[in-house]
């Protein structure tokens, strides 16, 4: 029989463009993740072409991200930012660009679909319908979870997003779970059929994010050579919570006064989401807590800078209320920096806790001090620690997430048409 082949991915990310600046906005885990992934799948032999909304009136319809990869920007809604809660208004005009595209190609221009976060699932779920072809879809973060596990000054997830996740999950070919743990929740929160569901791990850019040397980085960096950096590196929102490495730090701070003089706390990232409502909360706080001397507010970092943070610290510290995965935390250990996190979700797969870093429990301050100020006063335990994290870090690479894609990929279309399916090689 001959075998169908999978040649071209239509990815859909309406909310957040692939060719963003990840750590502030929308950009985050999940841009890298559609990046990465995409370049691995083109020097597979699947091309992928990423359908996003347009931010800027002189952005090119289609762009080059590099050969395999084309990013279209579809008009939807005005040519700026958009608040998330404002972007379902949207989802019928970037749905029309969507199928006006793949209309000006003979018919089977798109072999599968790969949407990513409920918004793209539900552009997704009708362009599936109208081209014939499977809907693989991956939630990256899901409203049931989050609100099971929201910071004190979150505000919960709509009812209109539970209900729109629902719908996906219950259309979708197949269902990406970035761990078995957001597998579970999938089967458990939304009734996903098991047999739909399947877990591929994200991955690590393990020749971007690699040990160096720590004291060239902390020069180039700028930071004192004796210090005990502490870093958190994301969007600075309620759920990332940096709130509580800054809560930690003056708690540390009080246990010890002697580490004033060589702390240094520095979180790299921008306002987003429910932070854009304050975006001086970490410039209060650290004044608030008596410790602004030691904390270091730095924008988002390109990848090549972000590797240096991560080398110039002694932990990276990722207390989330809830994490699909956990990126930084990967990245963090490819540098040889063991993490401090949240004992939830994906990073209880990211972290392993007690070889390539520590998982702390809740968010009180004292715990997460505690765990800290070990780290930072234990240079041979650091050590055990950094040496675990690389070699922990070194079982995720984004070659290994691709092909497990790809696999996903046949299996959803082999369903849909009941044909033996291949991957281009």
């Amino acid at each position: 029989m001959r075998r169908r082949r999978v040649n071209r991915v239509a990815t859909i990310s309406m909310h957040t463009s692939p060719l963003d600046q990840p750590g502030t906005g929308d950009a985050g885990g999940m841009n890298v993740y559609i990046v990465e992934s995409a370049r691995k799948l083109a020097r597979l032999g699947v091309e992928v072409e990423i359908f996003t909304r347009a931010t800027a009136r002189d952005l090119p319809p289609v762009a080059e991200l590099e050969p395999g990869i084309l990013v279209r920007h579809l008009t939807a809604g005005p040519y700026e930012e958009m608040d998330r809660a404002d972007l379902p208004g949207q989802l019928c005009a970037f749905l029309s660009e969507v199928l006006r595209t793949e209309a000006m190609y003979e018919p089977g221009r798109y072999d599968v679909i790969h949407s990513h976060y409920w918004l793209s699932g539900q552009v997704g779920w009708l362009a599936k319908e109208r081209w014939g072809v499977p809907l693989v879809h991956t939630m990256h973060t899901m409203a049931k979870v989050k609100n099971r596990f929201l910071a004190e000054d979150d505000k919960p997830e709509p009812p209109a997003r539970v209900v729109g996740e629902e719908q996906v999950v219950g259309i979708a070919d197949r269902l990406v779970a970035n761990t078995a743990d957001e597998a579970h929740e999938l089967m458990e929160l939304y009734g996903a059929p098991r047999e739909r569901v399947a877990v591929v791990n994200p991955g690590v850019d393990l020749t971007v994010f690699q040990p160096a040397s720590q004291a060239a980085a902390r020069h180039r960096l700028g930071l004192p050579q004796d210090a005990h950096v502490l870093l958190f590196v994301g969007r600075i929102q309620p759920l990332k919570a940096p709130d509580v490495l800054l809560r930690a730090a003056s708690r540390m701070l009080i246990d010890d006064p002697s580490l004033r003089g060589r702390l240094v706390v520095a979180c790299v990232g921008g306002p987003s989401g429910n932070g854009l409502a304050r975006p001086s909360l970490l410039t209060d706080l650290a004044a608030e807590l008596g410790i602004a001397d030691v904390v270091r507010l730095v924008p988002p970092a390109p990848q090549h800078e972000l590797a240096d943070w991560y080398r110039a610290a002694d932990a990276t510290v990722v207390p989330s209320h809830s994490e699909s995965f956990g990126l930084v935390a990967l990245e963090s250990q490819a540098c040889g920096t063991p993490v401090v996190a949240a004992a939830v979700g994906g990073l209880r797969t990211a972290v392993r806790d007690g070889v390539s870093g520590l998982l702390v429990n809740g968010h009180d301050p004292h715990e997460w001090a505690g765990a800290l100020r070990r780290l930072v006063t234990e240079p041979r335990w650091r050590e055990v620690l950094s040496a675990g994290a690389r070699a922990h870090a070194a079982a995720f690479g984004w070659q290994a997430t691709a092909s497990r894609l790809t696999e996903v990929y046949a299996a959803a279309i082999a369903n849909l048409h009941r044909v033996p399916v291949a991957v281009n090689s």
